[in-house]
């Protein structure tokens, strides 16, 4: 299968020198040709996935921890009170 990688270079908005236009064409050619190859496979049957291997969920329970070490964190703020550190806003850049 020919691709005109001058056609996808310009759709992509990148400038190619004659030496990237023939490596990349050339890669592009075999891409192809192999997705070629792998469509005259036989699917029939074979359901649809979309991973290689099974995924589980890997996610674990929230867990509680009131170990905090708030005072070895929150000394070092510059603008405190009350236990309540606060800093400058990040959209207006104005103090928070």
């Amino acid at each position: 299968m020919k691709m005109d990688i001058e056609k996808v270079a310009r759709l992509s908005r990148l400038e190619l020198s004659e030496q990237e236009r023939e490596t990349f064409g050339n890669q592009l050619e075999q891409i192809l040709t192999y997705m070629e190859q792998l469509n005259r496979l036989d699917t029939a049957g074979i359901e649809p996935t979309s991973h290689a291997i099974p995924v589980y969920n890997a996610f674990r329970e929230d867990e509680t921890n009131l170990r905090f070490p708030g005072r070895r964190c929150w000394g070092s703020a510059l603008n405190r009170k009350r236990g309540i550190s606060r800093c400058r806003g990040s959209s207006n850049n104005q103090e928070g």
